[in-house]
């Protein structure tokens, strides 16, 4: 009886690994986001079972990562890292070319290996710092920009500017976090609003130039570039204080909104849920973000810490640029709205952030008992 006792207790400390609170706001925003699609994708026949079907493999990627210790992801960051570059470099060499861009690679289905890195670059970012923990120097730091250039420019160069963006995103944070001092840091910042416009600027791709155009100007162009976010902004605020309601969003189901299952779901949901469901849905991700903040404050060790500070980022950065490229105030760079938009890479990258705030949390409780 007490070998049976003693056998369940080790199973049920490997299933129960998930952290109540962090559940339930995932619960809530996956719902609305199933709410949403199937408005937004009657048109599109198996959208809503493809997407049960992403959000049970997300899952089983979550629980999979909740049960691996902080120690034992460290020991994995190298490997992580070089097979992600190795994947990016094979994506430059003989990669699938849609829509202009060379960002896939067919391994029998197609992969896209640059969201990989969100989670790869910080997992070796937080290693490198931890290695060197109290002992940091500016070459450190020096070592640490390189260590995020290389992925960033592989990506940036197929072009993906939105991927690229949130590998910086929680790159940075992790130097960040490091110790990285305010006065480089206010260096590093004078430095990029010289760089951009003299230098980001003129290497940009026609298309990409035109995306910050329309953004300040949409109507340079309204049947043309501007055309979508015009439509999009337009759904945005057809919504008023309580939206059109469900199934009823006329510039969705018009088919005036583009990319409305994925990159545009936020504006279905606003026409049709209005002001009142916006609020709802960003205080679930304002709680989600605090949560993991919370989470981060608490690691029990400087790897803990650092990964899960730049996971809480790619959060915020996802939720905050969709929303913003959405409502027409940032330019359009094909980010979808986290556990809200329609597709199956995002959401087992989103599922491996999950399941590692689950595990440094888990085992920031191990450590206190």
């Amino acid at each position: 009886m007490q070998n049976r006792g003693m056998y369940w207790q080790s199973i049920r400390s490997h299933i129960m690994v998930f952290d109540a609170t962090l559940a339930i706001l995932i619960f809530l925003i996956l719902s609305c986001g199933i709410v949403t699609l199937y408005s937004a994708g009657i048109d599109f026949p198996g959208r809503v079972e493809d997407q049960l079907r992403n959000i049970v493999v997300s899952f089983v990627i979550m629980w999979v990562f909740a049960n691996i210790p902080p120690q034992t992801l460290m020991r994995f960051a190298i490997p992580i890292y070089s097979f992600g570059i190795a994947l990016l470099i094979a994506v430059a060499a003989f990669g699938m070319v849609k829509k202009g861009a060379r960002r896939w690679l067919n391994v029998g289905t197609p992969i896209q290996p640059s969201e990989m890195m969100k989670i790869a670059t910080p997992l070796m970012l937080a290693w490198y710092f931890q290695k060197r923990e109290g002992a940091l120097r500016l070459k450190d730091f020096i070592v640490a920009a390189v260590i995020l250039a290389v992925p960033v420019g592989l990506i940036a160069k197929q072009p993906d500017l939105g991927t690229a963006m949130l590998v910086v995103a929680a790159g940075f944070t992790v130097v960040f976090l490091a110790g990285l001092s305010w006065k480089l840091l206010i260096s590093l910042i004078v430095s990029a609003l010289v760089v951009i416009p003299t230098v980001v600027w003129p290497m940009l791709h026609d298309f990409q130039r035109d995306r910050v155009l329309t953004m300040l100007d949409p109507n340079r162009d309204p049947l043309g570039k501007g055309f979508h976010i015009i439509q999009s902004t337009i759904a945005v605020g057809s919504g008023g204080l309580r939206g059109k309601g469900w199934l009823k969003g006329t510039q969705a189901h018009l088919e005036f909104i583009p990319e409305r299952t994925t990159d545009f779901i936020f504006a279905v949901f606003s026409e049709e849920f209005g002001f009142i469901g916006n609020l709802v849905l960003v205080t679930l991700y304002f709680l989600l973000i605090i949560r993991c903040l919370m989470i981060a404050a608490n690691a029990p060790t400087l790897f803990s810490r650092l990964m899960a500070g730049s996971v809480t980022m790619i959060f915020f950065t996802y939720a905050f640029v969709n929303m913003g490229m959405v409502s027409g105030i940032l330019p359009v760079v094909g980010v979808p709205l986290p556990f809200m938009s329609y597709g199956g890479t995002a959401l087992v990258t989103l599922g491996m952030g999950l399941g590692i705030m689950m595990s440094v949390q888990r085992n920031r409780k191990l450590v206190q008992t």
